[in-house]
């Protein structure tokens, strides 16, 4: 079998979708996982229009479901014999001020942000190492790197998925599997509307926050956000890269943030966030 396999979650909308193309359009065969394959319907139009429908293979994966992820990447595996680039995409945000979140919520979101991929990851691993290579992309964010007002948990959960795939990346590297972190910045996805929860102190109107909430909101919406195309043909150069980097900061904003970050003192920049995004 000479075309590379590779395995895209969260496959239904927005970078994911768009990266399962992209690599289906440079002759991947793509297995593309979401949690409703009913909601495949965007996917599919995609791929017709891009010719790359007898490509991909669409798969029921929760990554919360650990079993089913083990029953997954087994049969990935039997069908097609290996797997050459995992894109781990799924996610979603959990917005509230850190003040509001309950426990469960926060947990919740490095249910699936940080432990469902850890579980994926992990069930390729062996079959990449068996053969010497093999290339993991962790759609991480600039939150990752960066605390972000409303978005305590995502951040939290994005900060440990750094962390664990950089040092994935410095054991897996002398055995042949690069392990790369993507952190892009503010694009046109569903991720801050269908895939985004709201604590249940704001959701109830209970919450100290209201009206911090009610502003921050208002920003985050009006935010100028650019095209998620830019991310998902960044991952297939990556995917196709002998050598690439550990991390990838894709969007102008999320460079010029992270720019600012480092050179500015701190009291400086956080007066900055807050007056950005309206809570100041």
């Amino acid at each position: 079998m000479n075309e590379k396999i590779s395995i895209v979650t969260g496959a239904s909308s927005g970078i994911g979708l768009l990266t399962a193309v992209e690599l289906a359009k440079r002759g991947y065969r793509v297995i593309a996982t979401m949690r409703d394959p009913s909601r495949r319907g965007p996917l599919d139009k995609a791929a017709r229009e891009s010719n790359v429908a007898a490509t991909i293979d669409v798969r029921r994966l929760d990554v919360n479901e650990l079993s089913l992820v083990r029953d997954v990447m087994r049969e990935v595996l039997h069908d097609y014999g290996r797997v050459d680039v995992l894109v781990n995409n799924a996610g979603f945000v959990y917005a509230g001020f850190a003040e509001d979140l309950r426990v469960d919520e926060v947990r919740q979101q490095l249910e699936t942000n940080f432990f469902g991929q850890i579980a994926v990851t992990q069930g390729v691993l062996p079959s990449m190492r068996a053969r010497g290579s093999g290339c993991i992309i962790m759609v991480s964010s600039e939150s990752g790197r960066m605390g972000q007002p409303g978005c305590s948990a995502y951040c939290a959960s994005k900060f440990a998925l750094e962390g664990w795939s950089e040092t994935l990346r410095i054991e897996m590297s002398p055995l042949g599997v690069k392990v790369v972190l993507v952190e892009p910045g503010a694009f046109k996805t569903d991720i801050w509307e269908r895939n985004t929860r709201i604590s249940e102190l704001i959701l109830n109107g209970q919450s100290p926050n209201q009206e911090r909430g009610r502003r921050l909101k208002e920003w985050a919406v009006t935010a100028k956000k650019a095209d998620p195309g830019v991310v998902a043909r960044a991952i297939a150069r990556i995917a196709n890269d002998p050598n690439p980097r550990l991390r990838y900061v894709i969007g102008r904003d999320a460079v010029t943030r992270m720019m600012l970050r480092a050179v500015l003192p701190w009291n400086i920049y956080e007066r900055l966030v807050l007056k950005t995004v309206g809570l100041r």
